[in-house]
């Protein structure tokens, strides 16, 4: 690929601790590890499409501070280009806190930090040079995000938007036009403000609730969503007929940066001119295989990665 993928959301410190299970409100547990990792949406999704072969572009914010240094050089040295990635004095970096359960679930609370602080400077870096396709996610202020798409359409830039989380105001977000709009069952829910019904059925059909909240998503604004169902694969339909994408079974020790894994994953396929439902199975490969090691970025995969653990040979599946 000739133009790099430029990838437009939050940097983050992470701090995981892995327990029995996910504490209840009130309640304390004893952990069983700890551990520091890089993360953020943005930086782990640059990480990620850099490690399956793309050129990438982060432009995001960070603290001027010990994190953010740190944040930035581990960028660097995933030959992630940071000169979109602004150090905002007098602010901490974000951080986010995590609590992992044996099974590989997470719960996590973000601090925003300097992310909250995105703006005009972001969105003028985000287009600041050619890019193949833009890579967009919820952990940035909402109105960096509208504008950014706002220009990015006008340039005739493709758009792939993660609202994870699902903000306020997401609606009128895909419907400025997107063309990939990529949510999990929970972000759908929200979006559309009613509960998602039924999972995909027997022989690869889709449950009524998703066939449904994938033509409502689509009404919306988008030319392509996707469903991701985490273990079970993920639902893409909008400009083409409904298809169910089955996931891959691995060891799963940690769902942290599987998310971000999908959609990097997704945004380098469709960069490479794969199809949709071949890009959507190429990400659901690369989002399986990251739950099998601990960490957001430590467990975003390489392609002899996700071929050792699901046995799709990346790019083609073959």
């Amino acid at each position: 690929m000739k133009k790099p993928i430029v990838v437009m959301g939050s940097v983050n410190f992470d701090l995981v601790a892995t327990a029995e299970r996910v504490p209840l409100p009130g309640e304390t547990l004893t952990g069983i590890d700890f551990g520091t990792f890089y993360g953020g949406k943005g930086a782990n999704q640059a990480v990620a499409a850099a490690r399956l072969g793309a050129a990438v572009r982060m432009v995001g914010c960070c603290g001027a501070d010990e994190f953010g240094a740190r944040l930035r050089a581990g960028l660097a040295a995933e030959d992630v280009d940071v000169s979109g990635v602004r150090s905002v004095a007098g602010v901490t970096s974000g951080l986010a806190l995590i609590t992992v359960d044996s099974t590989g679930e997470n719960a996590i609370a973000v601090a925003a930090g300097a992310n909250a602080l995105a703006g005009d400077p972001e969105a003028a870096a985000a287009l600041a040079a050619p890019g193949d396709v833009l890579v967009l996610s919820a952990e940035v202020p909402v109105p960096l995000l509208a504008a950014v798409l706002d220009r990015a359409r006008a340039a005739g830039l493709r758009c792939l938007l993660n609202l994870a989380p699902a903000p306020a105001g997401a609606a009128e977000l895909i419907a400025v036009g997107v063309d990939w709009l990529v949510v999990n069952e929970q972000e759908a829910a929200a979006v559309l403000g009613r509960p998602l019904a039924g999972p995909p059925g027997p022989e690869g059909a889709a449950g009524d609730g998703l066939a449904a909240a994938v033509a409502d998503l689509a009404g919306l604004g988008a030319r392509q969503v996707v469903i991701t169902l985490g273990a079970a694969g993920a639902v893409l339909g909008g400009t083409g007929e409904l298809v169910v994408v089955p996931g891959f079974a691995v060891a799963s020790v940690d769902s942290v940066g599987a998310g971000d894994a999908f959609v990097a994953a997704l945004a380098v396929a469709v960069a490479a001119g794969a199809t949709p439902a071949a890009a959507v199975r190429a990400a659901c490969a690369a989002g399986a295989t990251a739950t099998t090691r601990r960490g957001a970025q430590a467990a975003l995969p390489r392609p002899a990665d996700i071929s050792a653990a699901t046995g799709f040979r990346w790019p083609s599946g073959e």
